[in-house]
């Protein structure tokens, strides 16, 4: 297999930001790491910023494509919001670099930023809308969901598990299935009529 610089650079960036955060993976620092030169980085990232944006977006990707898997779309909003919670909950266990990532990103100028034009309707995924935001406005105007901002609704329902999945990856707690299914109906309570 021929290795691919622009994967090993994102790969080198991902571990050292999951490690160190944004400001302790400096540039030369993910070079070293790729095995290749500072420039070569330039050569496939304009700058710094758009390698953390690129590299969030490849996240993003897989994790669309893990939800998506099977989406149940033409069953009700509380088996639709059972999958995704259920597909994003095990993604993230499994993948705990990518959560540690997204975690810092969310916490960060790039991700509130990302989160203002999500929630002002400018950030949207490949079909047309976020399947997440598309679950709760259905959710509201079917009042099978509380009537509450979306931001509310998404801090409700997802906030928890965020939580809890880093108090995972601390040892403070262990997830199963059971578990899982249960936190699914807890944040479905937190939000249904």
């Amino acid at each position: 297999m021929i290795p691919d610089k622009r994967t090993d650079i994102l790969q080198s960036a991902l571990e050292l930001i999951a490690e160190r955060g944004f400001h302790g993976a400096p540039i030369s620092e993910i070079a070293q790491k790729a095995n290749v030169a500072a420039g070569t980085i330039y050569r496939y990232f304009e700058n710094k910023d758009l390698l953390i944006k690129e590299l969030f977006r490849d996240i993003e990707d897989k994790l669309r494509e893990t939800i998506l898997a099977s989406y149940p779309a033409d069953k009700p909003v509380q088996d639709q919001f059972f999958h995704l919670f259920g597909q994003l909950f095990q993604y993230l266990l499994t993948h705990p670099i990518h959560f540690r990532y997204m975690e810092q990103y969310f916490n960060s100028p790039y991700g509130i930023s990302h989160r203002r034009d999500k929630l002002l309707g400018k950030n949207i995924d490949h079909d047309g809308h976020d399947t997440l935001t598309r679950i709760f406005e259905e959710g509201i105007s079917q009042k099978t969901l509380k009537d509450l901002p979306l931001a509310v609704i998404s801090s409700l329902a997802i906030g928890p598990m965020l939580y809890i999945i880093r108090d995972h990856t601390l040892g403070f707690v262990v997830i199963d299935e059971s578990l899982i299914r249960r936190i699914t109906e807890a944040c479905w309570d937190a939000i249904k009529r």
